[in-house]
């Protein structure tokens, strides 16, 4: 298909490529219309859905919200705080007063040190896209065991899947502890052979350019 719509078919498209006549429809994110046509913004899969035509990036970088829960790396130790990679276009601050522990000044790295990684969530984020992040609640931890991969963030809510069902289906199948964060990094822990369960099924999720694709080889694998 080179010109017009379908709902049904999966198109990847360029940006500046020509999505066809915009007459009766509109245009929704990554499309622009122009002189009656539209244009795509972005390298993804079109959509036609109640009329609207969009485009579903193939890849997107994590945009971190309050309340995300996270993996984060430790990059940089000051006397009364961390800085974390959090896989995004903003570093994460993590201040002594929002960790764990009981920190005195000067004696952060007794307690976390540059490559270290840990459980955290996102506390807020300021109209200067300061990130701030907190190890106080449930579940969060420095982790000290298990594996950590990197996987798309905009397909980690296909991943779960409904109400966490393919994240069960997962551990079942593979026989292992698996957790995935809002900003695409998912750890996993257990024996020898449920670690490479997990490794092997990521090396072909990460693959999926769109969530249909992903749930489509979810179904194949667990199924």
């Amino acid at each position: 298909m080179s010109n017009g719509h379908s709902g049904a078919e999966q198109r990847l498209v360029t940006p500046g490529e020509a999505l066809g006549s915009s007459s009766g429809l509109r245009n929704g994110s990554g499309v622009v219309e122009r002189n009656g046509k539209f244009f795509s913004t972005k390298f993804g899969y079109m959509k036609n859905v109640n009329s609207t035509i969009s485009v579903v990036p193939t890849h997107s970088s994590y945009m971190p919200q309050s309340g995300d829960f996270v993996i984060g790396y430790i990059v940089e130790v000051r006397s009364n705080l961390w800085f974390l990679h959090i896989n995004g276009p903003f570093q994460g601050l993590l201040p002594m007063s929002l960790a764990p522990w009981k920190v005195e000044f000067g004696e952060s790295r007794k307690h976390l040190d540059i490559g270290d990684a840990v459980f955290a969530r996102v506390q807020e984020v300021d109209e200067s896209h300061n990130v701030v992040l907190t190890m106080k609640g449930v579940g969060l931890r420095k982790i000290a065991e298990g594996a950590v991969e990197a996987f798309p963030s905009h397909l980690i809510e296909i991943f779960l899947g409904k109400q966490n069902a393919n994240l069960q289906k997962m551990r079942e199948h593979t026989n292992a502890r698996i957790i995935a964060t809002d900003n695409g990094q998912i750890w996993f822990d257990g024996d020898v052979q449920a670690m490479r369960n997990v490794r092997d099924l990521l090396m072909q999720f990460k693959g999926c350019l769109n969530g249909s694709e992903l749930q489509s080889m979810i179904d194949n694998a667990l199924n």
